[in-house]
């Protein structure tokens, strides 16, 4: 009897998904990091409990709509605006 590996579901299987999803999203199971970091009992927090639990395909979007790179694409060309204005101000004397 030959034993059969499941694999952990796709988002695309459960849910519509908009085509050209990326992997993180259709795959959420390939996120890496949580619940790696023990936390020290007295700090614990409900968020830090929900933190430390990985998405599941009911978690993570069925769309993306990623933004544009054209203005920091645009700086790292011309670079960050520098103020060469006159200073004015008085210094201030250390008491």
């Amino acid at each position: 009897m030959a034993t059969q590996e499941l694999s952990p579901p796709k988002t695309s299987d459960i849910y519509e998904t908009q085509d050209g999803l990326p992997k993180r999203f259709d795959e959420p199971h390939l996120f890496k990091g949580y619940g790696t970091k023990q936390q020290h009992p007295m700090y614990k927090t409900s968020n830090n409990e929900y933190g430390n639990r990985g998405p599941t395909v009911h978690d993570v979007s069925t769309r993306f709509f990623p933004k544009s790179m054209k203005f920091s694409e645009h700086l790292g060309e011309c670079g960050m605006y520098r103020n060469c204005g006159l200073n004015t101000s008085m210094d201030q004397k250390p008491v």
